[in-house]
């Protein structure tokens, strides 16, 4: 729902934004037609100039009468008379045009025809001064509108028509029609400025009487929403494609990574089992039952913490802490004055997070790749420097080296990776090991 009214609005916007544009370019009409008959020499009311008095019939038909007998009357038309406001008895000074057919009579005329009037009983002729029209901003809005309202009829037609799943010919002839079917009741219903029972104002196509260049301006205006909202609509819709594609993609990613997550984790807790069920297998045969009870009651919180901690993705480190000194624990009562941890973290560290379950393969590594005798102890520190927790063990390779598959390591730094986006960091030489784990501070 959300999507569909963020596209409700882009399209308003964008048809808005063609209206002002195809409304607002009638403002080159005028400084094009300027220039060109300054070019030519022109300039408006140039020409032989005649001088009568009009004379109006009952039909608001009239003729000037002019002063001198070698001229004839001129023909003036009932359009002009409302448009030009004239009155019966005015004195005017005009120009003429070429004799044709009297209108609405099909009669072949025989008077010339009034052009343009340049005075008006002896006062400069101005057509803007006597128009009686709406005001600026009531034929902005109407224009502004009414092309908006088309505009955004037709961008939503073929944005339907792009999104359509069937790849079927005539249903995109149908939306092609119906698009074509709404721009021409466009034409029809265009809001132009006509003269209306003797005043200017906002009528409909169909109801005026067009000047000669009104077809050429409605039909220009309304191909040019019909072509801009196609391409906006294949834009849009293109656009509105590629985002699903990247959206869907991240769902895969992110389904792929929780697949892979749990199949690390399912890696990790056998490890892990069979480690403990050892080291339990071990006191049992020594016959030692206070040490195989305390070792059980260590055990058992363990895979508690492993149980509740299995599912989850991350942690505090005060309880992967917790967590390691419980299973440190357990291998300080097989290796018995022989191993050693040493825990360093401030308590403002403690509320830092870190993927679950990533202390103990750390800690079983050490044990299982290090040589471990009274001679020769183990000491594993574990601290925390800069908000990365690092655990540091000296190398005591064994005489006979156990395979190392590597399991452990790498499922602990895919594991990062996929939790936290960071990589851990692993310095071996010849005489230290240490995992360097990036910690992630707690939001606020």
């Amino acid at each position: 729902m959300k999507k569909f009214r963020a596209s409700i609005v882009l399209h308003i916007i964008v048809a808005v934004a063609l209206s002002l544009v195809i409304n607002f370019s009638y403002l080159l009409v005028p400084i094009i037609t300027d220039q060109g008959m300054k070019q030519r020499g022109e300039t408006p009311g140039d020409g032989e100039h005649s001088v009568g008095t009009l004379q109006l019939s009952s039909d608001m038909h009239g003729y000037i009468i002019c002063d001198c007998e070698q001229r004839d009357s001129t023909y003036v038309s009932a359009w002009q008379v409302r448009t030009f406001k004239l009155q019966n008895g005015d004195t005017l000074k005009f120009t003429t045009k070429e004799a044709h057919s009297v209108p609405d009579t099909g009669v072949a005329g025989v008077h010339p025809r009034l052009d343009d009037v340049v005075m008006r009983n002896g006062e400069k002729f101005d057509l803007d001064v006597i128009y009686d029209r709406p005001s600026r901003t009531v034929e902005f809005i109407w224009q502004i509108v009414y092309y908006a309202l088309i505009a955004f009829v037709l961008i939503y037609i073929f944005t339907l028509a792009r999104r359509s799943d069937r790849k079927v010919l005539w249903v995109d002839l149908l939306y092609v029609l119906l698009a074509l079917v709404v721009s021409a009741i466009a034409i029809y219903f265009s809001p132009v400025m006509a003269y209306k029972d003797g005043v200017m104002r906002i009528v409909f196509f169909f109801d005026s009487e067009p000047r000669d260049n009104m077809y050429y301006v409605v039909l220009t205006k309304i191909l040019f929403v019909f072509v801009v909202s196609a391409l906006y609509a294949y834009v849009f819709t293109l656009l509105r494609q590629r985002q699903k594609i990247v959206v869907e993609n991240e769902r895969l990613k992110n389904e792929n990574l929780s697949t892979r997550y749990n199949m690390l984790m399912g890696q990790i807790n056998p490890h892990f089992f069979f480690n403990s069920l050892n080291s339990l297998a071990m006191l049992v045969r020594e016959k030692d039952n206070d040490r195989a009870l305390e070792y059980i009651d260590q055990l058992s919180y363990t895979f508690r913490y492993i149980i509740q901690n299995g599912q989850s993705e991350v942690t505090t480190l005060k309880d992967e802490l917790v967590f390691a000194e419980a299973y440190a624990y357990l291998f300080k009562i097989r290796y018995a004055d022989k191993l050693f941890f040493d825990f360093d973290v401030d308590e403002r560290y403690h509320k830092w997070t870190l993927p679950a379950l990533s202390l103990q393969p750390l800690i079983g590594n050490a044990v299982k790749h290090n040589s471990i005798t009274m001679k020769n102890p183990l000491r594993v520190t574990i601290r925390v420097r800069d908000g990365v927790l690092e655990i540091d063990n000296p190398k005591h390779p064994k005489l006979d080296v156990e395979p190392s598959t590597g399991i452990g390591l790498n499922n602990l730094s895919s594991r990062w990776e996929i939790i936290t986006g960071l990589k851990i960091e692993i310095i071996d030489d010849s005489t230290h090991f240490m995992v360097r784990l990036p910690l992630e501070q707690p939001k606020a």
